[in-house]
């Protein structure tokens, strides 16, 4: 079964590229889809890639996720608190608020708010908050000192990715700062909290495919390991690079988008 190299190559990177960087993946979906004519890529598709990116983060934090979920066995079973046990309570209810106000307005987002102009003027208001937030925050914390009160604000704002344009990692990192997180441990906890959240969406991906149409097999394996592949590379990097080069380059990017949006398909 064939399927088209060079669209299905464009949209995995677009996914691999923005799922985890604070640049917004709604907002560069709308430009291949505008200038190329582009259908929409369809569901199955959507769960590939979905799971390549899921594969890739996994993959980048298996020692994280694996002394996080001891640290939590040994609390629950042995009653031995650890800093990985209360990061692992910590990502659980940081991701409670996203996944009840997701379920409640998913249909009001689909049908209000996948527009450009609301994608647009997200994508230009959060990359100034978030260069704000940067520009003002002491940088003092790390994921050891994190406290409730914290979690209960990235969790919160975690709720405005609902918004198309907003960017989940962006206004995680962005709340995170806010909280005066230093930008390695925003990054770092706004990747991780990413895993319960692109595996929940990826579910029900999953249960929708179940009654959609025929699966192209190679055109999904194809998308899901370049995505992952592309992911994979870009939490490497940006970890690497972002204590040093900080979000400047991000919020430029993001507002030159927004520009375009602005101009041309507004």
């Amino acid at each position: 079964m064939s399927f088209d190299v060079i669209r299905v190559t464009f949209l995995a990177l677009i996914q691999g590229l923005t799922e985890f960087l604070p640049i917004s993946s709604s907002a560069h979906l709308i430009l291949p889809s505008a200038l190329l004519g582009w259908e929409d890529q369809g569901l199955a598709f959507d769960v590939a890639v979905h799971l390549g990116t899921l594969s890739a983060v996994v993959l980048y934090f298996r020692k994280d996720i694996f002394s996080i979920a001891a640290g939590c066995l040994r609390q629950v079973f042995r009653g031995e608190p650890s800093a990985e046990g209360m990061l692992g309570w910590q990502i659980i209810v940081a991701t409670i608020p996203v996944v009840i106000i997701g379920f409640l307005a998913k249909d009001y987002v689909d049908v209000y708010l996948r527009q450009t102009v609301v994608i647009a003027t997200t994508t230009v208001f959060f990359a100034l908050l978030l260069l704000w937030t940067d520009r003002q925050s002491t940088a003092s914390m790390r994921l050891a000192d994190m406290g409730w009160k914290t979690v209960l604000i990235i969790g919160a704002a975690q709720v405005l990715a609902l918004v198309p344009g907003t960017s989940r990692s962006g206004i995680t990192m962005t709340a995170a700062l806010f909280c005066h997180l230093d930008r390695e441990s925003a990054s770092r906890f706004s990747f991780l909290l990413s895993i319960p959240v692109i595996a929940g969406a990826a579910l029900l991906l999953v249960l929708d495919l179940l009654e959609a149409e025929a699966v192209n097999w190679p055109e999904l394996v194809y998308g899901m390991v370049l995505a992952g592949l592309v992911a994979f590379a870009c939490i490497h990097y940006f970890l690497k690079a972002i204590a040093r080069i900080g979000f400047l380059p991000f919020v430029i990017y993001r507002l030159l988008l927004g520009l375009v949006l602005f101009l041309f398909f507004v």
